[in-house]
């Protein structure tokens, strides 16, 4: 069984989404699937829930080849046990 990782940032809008974005890119190019099964981002805040990550922060992974498919979401408490890892 392997683990899940949650990014975390104030808004989840620059930094956390491209952690997600970047980490999740990396588990799928060296075929890590098996031991890091879910990568997702949040935001301690809830400024920008259901919108979509800044457009810089996407053009920037645009610029490295780095797929962005993140959804601003707030933190929330079921996230403590729903994640093995949360780095913020």
């Amino acid at each position: 069984m392997g683990i899940s990782v949650l990014m975390v940032c104030l808004g989840n809008i620059c930094r956390s989404p491209i952690a997600e974005a970047v980490l999740q890119d990396m588990v799928n190019k060296r075929g890590l699937q098996d031991q890091i099964t879910l990568v997702d981002s949040a935001g301690t805040a809830g400024y920008h829930v259901g919108e979509l990550p800044d457009e810089r922060s996407a053009e920037v992974c645009a610029k490295h080849g780095v797929p962005m498919n993140s959804v601003c979401r707030q933190l929330v408490p079921a996230d403590f046990n729903e994640f093995d890892v949360i780095v913020g």
